[in-house]
């Protein structure tokens, strides 16, 4: 298998962990003014989120660290094209990764709320964006000759995009209440529950119009059966959820955006970033990647510390196992 190939599955591997695990923790920031009814059900709903979140946003890091490195042409394209949208992410992430520090630093209702709603617009608006954002990718975008983006904003604004961005949406927002029912206990627990099965509802006929629309344009064979694989394990996770096997349908939800990553992806190969304008003239991981040179030296780099990354983080999530309850929040 050529490294250009290696890479491309890598990147895809590593935008499908961040969306796996960031996805919960946009789940539970979006959810934060729903089942918060009080301060301290709501510091309960940040706890547990508390020690893993940044963790989490170190796969986006490295999706992007990676892209620049193996495809500059495609991270330049991207990130010169998609400018405005992925501008809003980052500062999103960072007003919400400041909220999370600097909510408990004073004792007033007013500081409390002020910080809530940003963690709240903070997991909101990323949560629609990469949607929108990828629903584009793989659409294809005008590039010309030269591999530049010659389209504005509001051309990213399209039907399918914004489908896409709600799709995500409702993902990330059913696995965050699966997820809060999977760390919690008492009240908590029985309200994200209770949730969680509503929120399927209408997770399930979004994410199946984005697979309709996607399939009749995009898809193949491969793309088709991890496409149906990913509507299955949604399927899957809706009486998991009305029947609380919180463990089952955490992991149903989470495979549901592992597979729809690697629908993305595989139906994007050998294409990183299509042309509506001609075809031909897209990005692929051939004319997109760096030398061989590059390649190798990031391949050993990578075979050399990724189990050190993933050994770490999964002990910091045995560790933080444990359920949490109100009687866990002092008053």
């Amino acid at each position: 298998m050529e490294l250009t190939t290696v890479w491309f599955i890598l990147i895809g591997v590593l935008w499908a962990g961040y969306f796996l695990l960031e996805g919960f923790d946009f789940g539970v920031g979006i959810l934060l003014p729903v089942l918060g009814r009080d301060d301290r059900s709501r510091r309960l709903a940040i706890n547990t989120i508390g020690p893993v979140w940044d963790a989490n946003e170190v796969w986006v890091l490295v999706a992007g660290g990676a892209t620049f490195a193996a495809f500059p042409e495609w991270y330049a394209t991207l990130f010169s094209g998609f400018f405005l949208p992925l501008l809003l992410i980052l500062v999103a992430l960072i007003v919400r990764g400041l909220a999370f520090e600097y909510r408990g630093k004073r004792d007033s209702v007013r500081w409390k709320r002020g910080w809530d709603l940003a963690i709240f617009w903070g997991s909101l608006i990323p949560a629609v964006l990469w949607g929108v954002a990828f629903a584009n990718i793989l659409r294809g975008v005008p590039l010309d000759a030269s591999h530049e983006y010659v389209g504005g904003f509001l051309n990213l604004l399209n039907p399918y995009a914004l489908l896409g961005g709600l799709t995500t949406l409702a993902l990330f927002t059913l696995h965050g209440a699966v997820f809060l029912a999977l760390k919690t206990d008492g009240p908590m627990r029985a309200d994200a529950g209770r949730l969680a099965a509503r929120l399927a509802l209408v997770a399930v006929p979004i994410a199946a119009a984005f697979l309709i629309w996607t399939g009749l344009a995009n898809l193949d064979g491969w793309g088709i059966a991890l496409s149906v694989s990913a509507a299955t394990a949604l399927l899957a996770a809706v009486p998991m959820t009305r029947a609380r096997c919180e463990g089952r349908a955490f992991a149903a939800t989470g495979a549901t955006i592992v597979l729809a990553v690697a629908a993305l992806f595989v139906t994007l190969f050998p294409n990183v970033m299509p042309s509506t304008l001609d075809p031909a003239g897209g990005l692929t991981v051939t004319n997109a990647s760096s030398t061989p040179y590059t390649l190798t030296v990031m391949t050993w780099v990578a075979a050399a510390f990724t189990p050190i990354v993933l050994l770490y983080q999964g002990w910091t999530y045995w560790v933080f196992r444990k359920r949490l309850k109100l009687s866990d929040i002092p008053a």
